[in-house]
Order: structure tokens, then sequence, then C-alpha cells
């Protein structure tokens, strides 16, 4: 019959008598992950939107379904959107990227890239994972637009109640 341990003196001679097999996980470095043109591929997503994400080392230009980043998003807010993992990353200039987009408009498009692009990241680099997810980039915004209910005028408006 087993002995009753009164102590944490007794319990640590009772563990250091015994041979206990105490198995240590390490933590592996993550390896990068590219193709055989040394490009890192990732798809991001917001909204109805749907981005597929090229990256390669190169001089920091950035083409959205075969257009410049100027001509495709003209608004100033969405290239800055399109910026900002590079900027977290500290890599502004380093990488050309080319995306390919479908569905949703520009916000959610530019929002998929952004997405797509820090995944990419990522993937080429690991070591930069830790600055991506803490600001929030790696994770899928996933609010979408609610469904239109029938006898409703849009999701959740009503037509005007008339009593008479």
């Amino acid at each position: 019959m087993a002995e009753e341990i009164k102590s944490l003196e007794e319990l640590n001679a009772a563990v250091e008598g015994t041979e206990a097999a105490v198995v240590v996980e390490t933590m592996t470095p993550r390896d990068p992950v590219r193709d055989e043109l040394g490009r890192s591929y990732a798809t991001g997503k917001r909204k109805d939107a749907v981005a597929r994400v090229w990256i390669r080392p190169g001089s920091g230009k950035v083409t959205v379904n075969g257009k410049e980043i100027k001509t495709y998003f003209a608004r100033p807010v969405l290239q800055m959107i399109l910026r900002q993992p590079f900027e977290v990353a500290g890599r502004e200039d380093e990488f050309d990227v080319t995306a390919t987009v479908k569905g949703g408009g520009l916000s959610g498009q530019a929002g998929a890239v952004k997405h797509g692009i820090s995944k990419a990241l990522q993937l080429y680099d690991p070591s930069l994972r830790g600055a991506l997810k803490a600001a929030g980039f790696l994770t899928r915004d996933s609010r979408v637009v609610e469904r239109k209910k029938y006898g409703k005028a849009k999701a959740r408006k009503s037509f005007q109640f008339s009593k008479r």
C-alpha cells in the first residue's frame, strides 16, 4: 500500500526517488513558408470580399487586380489600410504585393487585402507574427451584412404602420 505524504518535503523526496518521466515540450520555431519563386501566399477575407495575396521581396510595388494601388484604391484611407501591416512589422518598401480580389465593395476589399498581406507576411517571416497578432491584423473580422427578412423593408426596418 502507498505511504501517505504529509508535507511538501516528503513529496519532493518521493518524486526525486522515483524516476518520473517528465516530458518537456519545447517551442520549435516556425519555418518560413515560401514557394519555388520565393513568394508567400495567403487568403484574406473581410465582409463579402476575398483576396488572394502573394508577397515577395522587392521595392514595395503593390498591384491589385492588375492595377496600381493608387488606381484601384483611389481614396488615401484605403491605401493607408494596405500599408498598415508593413508599418507594424517595420518592413516598408521591402516587399512587392500582387493581389486579386473578388466580391464586396472597396472598403471590404481593402480590408481583405490587408488581412491577406498580414497572413502572408507572417508566413514569409514567422518572427513578425507577434507584432501582427498584437495589432489584430491576423484575426478575420467576421462581421457581415445581415440578410433581409420577409415582411421587413430591410434586415430589421419595418414598413410604416398604418392604423386605418
